[in-house]
């Protein structure tokens, strides 16, 4: 074989190998990085979770305060109704007629209003953070569906990296076959002067 020629076929058995090389580094990359995001939208998913606990927590407490708030509220309505009673009683006013029964059925009223406002209020704020833990628990989804999702394509395109570096290896030797031996296109030797030239050169080699 010529000196060049053996060169040429050196260098591309050198190029195969880099390329091949390239490709499964490439698809090694691809695959961490794929995994990497993974864990970073895992490590969403997880505090959008954790958050979303949190404003559960939150819910629980706004209704618990609004009831409690709620109970004193009233307490303090019954006794404000009883001095005032007591200060019609002392005034000699009959409690159970005319204007004295008025003024505490206003204050009971006032109060009863006053008291389911603050029910209200705690309920809305409570809803709320049930809102917010919904919101929450959809995107803890969203961000490990699209963990799982990147992780995937880094796996695909991993492979294709790989079938990529088998293909230029399965190519790269045809094609240095070829360049050796004189294979064409159609499968036929369309040009044997290496090998005969060789064999000549052996032959040679033998008379000496």
């Amino acid at each position: 074989m010529p000196f060049f020629t053996a060169l040429a076929i050196g260098l591309g058995v050198a190029g195969i190998g880099m390329n091949a090389i390239g490709q499964v580094k490439q698809g090694k990359a691809a695959k961490a990085a794929g995994k990497a995001q993974q864990e970073v939208m895992e490590s969403e998913a997880q505090l959008a979770e954790y958050n979303a606990d949190v404003a559960k927590l939150q819910a629980k407490d706004a209704v618990n305060r609004g009831v409690e708030q709620e109970g004193v509220y009233r307490q303090q309505i019954q006794q404000v109704i009883g001095r005032q009673r007591a200060g019609f009683a002392a005034g000699n006013v009959d409690v159970g007629t005319g204007s004295a029964v008025d003024v505490t059925a206003d204050a009971a009223y006032i109060g009863e209003v006053d008291a389911l406002t603050i029910r209200t209020n705690a309920t809305r704020e409570a809803w709320g953070f049930e809102v917010q833990k919904v919101d929450l628990l959809k995107r803890a989804q969203i961000a490990r569906k699209g963990g799982v999702m990147a992780a995937a394509a880094g796996r695909a395109e991993a492979t294709a990296h790989y079938i990529g570096a088998a293909g230029s290896i399965a190519t790269g030797a045809g094609s240095l076959l070829a360049a050796k031996y004189g294979f064409g296109d159609s499968g036929g030797y369309n040009d044997t002067s290496y090998i005969r030239r060789d064999v000549a050169r052996v032959a040679s080699s033998g008379r000496r």
